[in-house]
């Protein structure tokens, strides 16, 4: 069942477990629901869907503004503990400039390793500066401009460019 969101069409909150909850419409609520961005990087804040544990979309939510704030909130929210990427701010050290190779990198989140599988698993993306890096443990780290780096880490990225 497929529906935009008015402010009363539905509620999304979290239950004793930590899963997320969805109640379309007055009807039975929906344990287990995931909160997915159809385009994470280039919309971000826009068609955004509420998918039931069946794989089936509840809810479409065309833009996130248009939800009342208890509703972004939870939505936010929901978005922000699915969406785990850290930003990388510093490339402090590579253990080799072939991969696999191991990388000690500053995040917003702190200090981590990460290991670089093959160069493939860096991602530019088309007509920005932002690249995504994939580790083999399956994170995805985020430079959002690679020319805002300080002059070693961008030697490093370089190297595998």
């Amino acid at each position: 069942m497929k529906t935009t969101p008015t402010p009363n069409d539905f509620e999304l909150s979290c239950d004793a477990q930590g899963r997320w909850v969805c109640r379309v419409a007055g009807g039975e609520p929906q344990v287990g629901v995931q909160v997915v961005r159809s385009f994470p990087l280039s919309a971000p804040a826009e068609a955004i869907s509420i998918v039931g544990a069946n794989g089936h979309e509840l809810v479409f939510v065309e833009r996130l503004d248009a939800l009342d704030d208890i509703r972004r909130a939870a939505v936010a929210q929901a978005l922000a503990e699915r969406e785990f990427s850290p930003v990388i701010q510093r490339i402090r050290a590579v253990s080799t400039f072939g991969t696999p190779s191991t990388w000690q990198v500053d995040t917003d989140r702190g200090p981590t390793e990460l290991v670089l599988k093959v160069e493939e698993d860096i991602r530019r993306l088309p007509g920005q500066r932002r690249l995504l890096i994939t580790s083999a443990h399956g994170v995805v780290f985020d430079i959002p401009d690679r020319n805002a780096l300080d002059r070693a880490s961008r030697r490093y990225l370089e190297r595998f460019l």
